[in-house]
């Protein structure tokens, strides 16, 4: 029976671009690219040289300080390029596709029998490693660590969030046999979240081998990180293990055909877009063929991810590796006239958490957000903006504070190790101070990984 938890504090914002419900299926993109700057922390070691034939599922690269995590093509072709940036740092692995994509011999398994340590060594040797994710400090598993619980989050609730009870239709099979895997990972639970309004008719209503929860609430409550604090906090010395639904069935799928098929529906939302929709595709393929011709203003930005927490793109750049969505926004490089649309204007098309704006009063309007953010950095100082729209028991702007400083004692009192940068999108959304909390508390998290662990 499932468990229903609600989340009091939060922000939905209202944006202009919601995808619709209608699946486009695009051809294997031309070239698509693995770029180690997605892997937080990560220092890469090149398998493969410019020119050289690969299949998909084939090794590109590996972790410098831990072998065994490795890291694979998408798809069959020839490595194009290996772009690199300041001190040869690696970027990006380009390969252009095959037509006919080529892939090593099939692997069998018996999927009913298998134990964990068989799971965890297919899961290194294949590259699939890298979609599994740890708490405390947001980055790959260490596949050394034993996990407390495992969390898979079948919903989001950030601004224009795909929704997975429709895109991931079809993929029972795949999903249950990635739980099935999964579960012999751990000792302890595997939890599936599920939204409060998640229909009854929704086939991970009917998953077996987990626990499953309802979270009711605005967002942050999609959050893998919300549902831990509420379900399963984590204290030091804990580790929680999280994979994104969409990869839950990619894992399930190599296990049941014994190859790699990163295959994945991403929604295209934002209010630049002239026909939101979700579209599947290759993990990692090429945006222009998604885009071009299909944005309304040239002046917008493209972000893979979320508005809060994806990375600027350009027409021309690849998917993120854990993104399940393309957001365009106008780009708000534009001055606003101060008694109009700027700071004194009565704001009727302004969006607000507080009652500055006459928002409140429109309870369901929709809004063309752009990317300015209307100002610039001020002193950081307590407001009791970020408490109203974060739920946790956890002060946030002390731990921000805390952050900062690079105060470890404070940053390990004040709850550091529950939380990831994502966390705080919304404080930073709401913030007065324009301050850029998540890069500090990643720089946090980056510290306490140092010195503490």
């Amino acid at each position: 029976m499932s468990k229903t938890i609600n989340t009091r504090k939060g922000l939905d914002i209202r944006m202009l671009g919601e995808a619709n419900k209608v699946i486009s299926d695009l051809q294997l993109s031309s070239t698509v690219s693995v770029s180690p700057i997605d892997f937080h922390g990560l220092t890469p070691k090149l398998n493969v040289k410019e020119g050289q034939s690969i299949k998909s599922g084939e090794i590109l690269f590996c972790d410098k300080y831990n072998d065994s995590i490795k890291f694979v093509s998408p798809a069959s072709g020839k490595v194009l390029s290996i772009v690199r940036g300041e001190k040869r740092r690696i970027l990006e692995v380009i390969i252009q596709t095959d037509q006919e994509q080529v892939f090593p011999p099939n692997e069998t398994f018996d999927v009913e029998n298998i134990n964990g340590e068989q799971v965890k060594e297919t899961m290194l040797k294949s590259g699939l490693w890298p979609f599994v994710k740890q708490r405390p400090l947001d980055i790959i598993a260490n596949p050394e660590n034993k996990p407390k619980s495992i969390f898979i989050s079948a919903f989001d609730s950030s601004p224009l969030a795909p929704d997975f009870d429709f895109s991931m239709q079809g993929q029972n099979e795949d999903f249950q046999t990635g739980i099935h895997v999964l579960s012999k990972l751990t000792e302890g639970k595997v939890n599936l979240t599920l939204s409060s309004s998640t229909p009854s008719t929704s086939f991970f209503n009917n998953i077996k081998g987990v626990e499953i929860h309802k979270i009711k609430g605005k967002h942050p409550a999609g959050n893998v990180g919300t549902q831990i604090h509420h379900i399963d906090p984590i204290n030091k010395g804990d580790f929680i293990w999280t994979v994104n639904a969409q990869d839950v069935a990619i894992i399930g799928r190599y296990f049941l055909k014994g190859t790699y098929e990163p295959k994945k529906v991403i929604a295209l939302t934002g209010s630049e877009v002239k026909s939101p929709r979700y579209y599947r595709l290759n993990m990692c393929s090429n945006l222009s063929e998604m885009l071009e011709g299909n944005v309304e203003n040239e002046n917008s930005r493209i972000i893979s991810g979320n508005a809060l927490t994806g990375d600027q793109k350009k027409i021309n750049s690849y998917l993120g590796f854990y993104h399940n969505q393309i957001t365009v926004l106008p780009e708000g490089n534009n001055y606003k006239f101060f008694l109009t649309k700027g700071w004194f204007g009565p704001g009727f098309n302004a969006f607000s958490n507080s009652r500055l704006y006459p928002t409140f009063l429109r309870p369901n309007k929709k809004y063309r957000l752009d990317t300015n953010t209307n100002g610039e950095e001020r002193a950081f100082v307590v407001t009791g903006e970020l408490e109203r729209v974060f739920p946790f028991d956890i002060l946030p702007m002390h731990l921000v504070k805390a952050a900062i400083t690079k105060d470890i004692d404070g940053m390990e009192n004040l709850g550091i190790y529950e939380v990831a940068p994502e966390d705080f999108a919304l404080c930073e959304f709401v913030c007065t101070t324009k301050i850029n909390i998540q890069e500090k508390i990643r720089e946090g998290l980056d510290l306490i990984g140092k010195e503490c662990m």
